[in-house]
């Protein structure tokens, strides 16, 4: 099952530029990356989403979860919801592969103008301590993530050697 690590940057083309090291790290094995999407917020608030990198085609879909993600990033998810129902359908679809509601009002108070984010969808890290090597210093904070809490705290403080 893939893990879900979603980590949010206070510059605009930070986010972009962890996404290459991702990459890289897939060229030489040590992690295996489903997909990845960036979102950036301009300094006049305007959400621009770059092209998924999607490495490895799999027979099956993430394309629900995805739409969903971006609806939530796009609507402003807790300050833009108008009716309870639309909260809950979406709060609920989220909840089914990790993401609760905490989140939503991190990445809310997080993704402000001139910031980016990085959605990760990981198969397998082969090879987790060149990962965090490779990552170490890139700065942003670590929002969500569905791996195991000891690796998330080494993630967190990677990200802010």
């Amino acid at each position: 099952m893939s893990k879900l690590v979603v980590i949010a940057y206070d510059t605009p083309n930070k986010a972009a530029e962890v996404r290459g090291k991702l990459r890289k790290l897939q060229k030489d094995q040590a992690i295996d990356v489903e997909e990845v999407l960036v979102a950036v917020k301009d300094e006049d608030g305007e959400v621009s989403l770059l092209q998924t990198y999607k490495p490895v085609v799999t027979g099956r879909s993430n394309r629900g979860f995805w739409n969903t993600l971006i609806g939530l990033v796009l609507m402003n998810p807790v300050l833009g919801m108008s009716t309870a129902r639309r909260t809950d359908a979406v709060s609920g679809a989220l909840t089914e592969v990790g993401v609760d509601e905490d989140f939503l009002k991190d990445l809310t108070a997080t993704f402000q103008n001139g910031s980016s984010v990085l959605f990760a969808l990981v198969r397998d890290a082969s090879s987790p301590e060149k990962v965090l090597a490779e990552l170490r210093g890139t700065g942003g904070t670590v929002l969500q993530t569905t791996l195991l809490h000891e690796m998330e705290e080494k993630l967190q403080t990677a990200l802010d050697a």
